[in-house]
């Protein structure tokens, strides 16, 4: 229940946000443009969002036959989450990293990279892909590609309208208001984007650490993935990059105020509540 609330929360606020900005700056027909953009926009995403992304990171599914290994670890992951089984997949990059995706436990994608498979050793490669059906089970995949796209539709409409000159003399700043919305707008639709993913981060954590019982295979393998990601940069689009377990992306280790923009929370900080964990013994399976 509390999973449908965040989505529900998370679509209205985001299309609140672009039916405003398509009445700033075109008044009532562009409010129901706008809204009309979003819906179309959100059904595509809760339909197309395992194809698309797979798309992008150039992803295989693969059975028990291809990936015999793999298959039977999300296998018996799944069966003691009391979940169905997802589609599996491969993609070819050589960084390590793994997402989940799909709108559903029923209709889910689990996807490890090529190195991944390389790098991690059994129990780390169990503690990653528990946090993704972890992700699953949340339906955390479904929220990040609705957030995603809602986002991207923001910034496209504030910058068309402002560029084909709506809403210049709108409001008592004229276009000068226009411009600041232009900005602020799309700020405030990423950041709400980011928040949704970093709290999905941690809870996948934890829930994960809960499914294999063993936090500290995932704070291992997190310190893995984090080394993986600084030497071998993945080329895949920014828009998917918040789909993973840890950015693929150079650029994600900032700080201060640049640090409201990481895609993930900080890797370090991650360890640190799974190695309280560990110590605690506080990883419950009752919560699956």
């Amino acid at each position: 229940m509390i999973s449908y609330l965040k989505i529900g929360l998370l679509m209205a606020t985001l299309t609140g946000l672009l039916v405003a900005i398509g009445g700033y700056f075109g008044g009532t027909s562009w409010a129901i443009g706008a809204f009309a953009l979003a819906a179309v926009m959100n059904v595509a995403s809760l339909w197309f969002s395992d194809r698309a992304v797979l798309a992008m990171y150039g992803a295989r599914k693969v059975g028990p036959e291809e990936a015999p290994e793999l298959y039977a670890m999300v296998d018996e992951l799944r069966r003691k989450a009391g979940m169905p089984m997802p589609v599996v997949a491969i993609a070819p990059q050589a960084q390590p990293n793994a997402f989940a995706t799909g709108r559903s436990p029923k209709h889910a994608v689990v996807c490890a990279t090529a190195g991944l498979l390389r790098m991690m050793n059994k129990a780390e490669l169990r503690a990653i892909l528990g946090h993704e059906l972890a992700h699953v089970k949340h339906r955390d995949m479904l929220v990040s590609t609705v957030a995603a796209t809602l986002a991207g539709a923001i910034v496209l409409l504030a910058r068309m309208a402002f560029f084909m000159g709506h809403g210049r003399d709108r409001g008592p700043l004229g276009a000068v208001g226009a411009l600041l919305l232009v900005v602020l707008a799309p700020l405030a639709a990423m950041l709400i984007q980011l928040a949704v993913t970093r709290t999905g981060e941690f809870r996948a954590d934890r829930a994960g650490a809960e499914l294999t019982g063993q936090p500290e295979d995932l704070a291992r393998a997190l310190r893995k993935l984090e080394r993986g990601a600084e030497e071998l940069p993945m080329d895949v689009s920014p828009a998917a990059a918040h789909l993973c377990i840890v950015n693929p992306l150079r650029g994600d280790l900032v700080s201060g105020i640049a640090g409201l923009f990481r895609t993930h929370p900080p890797t370090e900080e991650r360890v640190k509540r799974l190695e309280r964990l560990a110590r605690e013994g506080s990883v419950r399976a009752a919560r699956w």
